[in-house]
């Protein structure tokens, strides 16, 4: 096969006009809207979001819509397997555990993204300065990120709860103190691989404060790991509460919360099994459920993985 000399003439432009040249192929998507087209697309994480918005309907409106409440006793209903009248049964007290399970998945709930929130928060600023501004600042601040890991987390719960009183917000303060630990050392350590590339250099050239180098350059490229971290979070949160709660320094009866619902029931699970597996299979959901999502929204809103 003999190889044909290249010339100007197999080089033949291709004619445009001035309109599609200028054309967008695609309708322009903001980044959300490009992030929930790929979430759409993941159906684990679809399934799992339609169960969490389910749970979350009946956490604030099942108790709304029953005629019993959480905290009213009733002897002449005491331990009633689950019936038309009372759908998840009664407890040792004839209290209707429909409204029960229900108002205690509000309360885990709302204590879980409370502190999340904090986490958040907290997590993601001091990150963010710790990196940036990086030399003295930065070992400084690892260094009582360091003094927070090395005390543990149930002590300073005991010890809150020794000189406060229990209760949410007694809670959401012990899981805040050091929660947000974790969060701020991810997003320290991936923006330490992303303040000396081209696009932050860029922007400090052209005059950009640091305040707006984290908020517009930094955070989005990092928005995997928080989003992530958060929804591994609030599980966590959820759990820790149930577990405090089960051991007996959480929430207290007549207060309801799934883990209050979890260690009643489990002190009758011989006899009256279903008042221990109701409320242990929500929290089971909500688990299992947040940390499949959180898997999705990562891979929809990480600008590094997308195409």
């Amino acid at each position: 096969m003999q190889n044909k000399e290249l010339t100007k003439d197999l080089f033949v432009p291709s004619e445009a006009g001035v309109v599609e040249r200028e054309k967008i192929s695609r309708p322009t998507r903001s980044g959300f809207q490009d992030g929930w087209i790929r979430l759409k697309q993941n159906k684990g994480s679809v399934v799992a979001l339609v169960i969490l918005l389910i749970l979350v309907a009946l956490a604030l409106l099942g108790p709304v819509f029953s005629q019993y409440n959480y905290y009213t006793t009733d002897y002449s209903a005491i331990f009633q397997a689950p019936n038309a009248q009372h759908w998840f049964g009664t407890d040792k007290f004839g209290r209707d555990e429909w409204a029960r399970v229900w108002y205690g998945t509000r309360i885990s709930l709302l204590i879980a993204v409370v502190a999340a929130s904090l986490d958040l928060l907290v997590g993601v600023t001091y990150g963010s300065i710790s990196s940036l501004l990086g030399g003295r600042v930065d070992a400084v601040m690892q260094r009582v990120i360091e003094v927070l890991i090395g005390i543990p987390n149930l002590i300073i719960v005991i010890l809150l709860m020794m000189v406060m009183p229990a209760g949410i917000g007694t809670l959401i303060i012990a899981m805040s103190i050091s929660g947000w630990v974790n969060m701020a050392r991810l997003v320290r350590a991936e923006i330490l691989k992303l303040k000396n590339q081209e696009f932050v250099l860029a922007a400090r050239l052209l005059g950009t404060s640091n305040r707006q180098i984290i908020l517009k350059h930094l955070i989005p490229n990092t928005m995997g790991v928080i989003v992530i971290n958060t929804m591994f979070t609030i599980p966590s949160a959820i759990f820790t509460e149930a577990f405090l709660s089960f051991i007996g320094i959480g929430l207290q009866e007549p207060k309801a919360s799934l883990g209050v619902l979890i260690n009643s029931g489990f002190q009758v699970i011989n006899s009256h099994a279903y008042l221990l597996f109701i409320p242990a299979v929500v929290i089971i959901l909500i688990m299992v459920c947040f940390s499949i999502l959180g898997d999705g929204l990562r891979d929809a809103f990480d600008p590094q993985m997308r195409i």
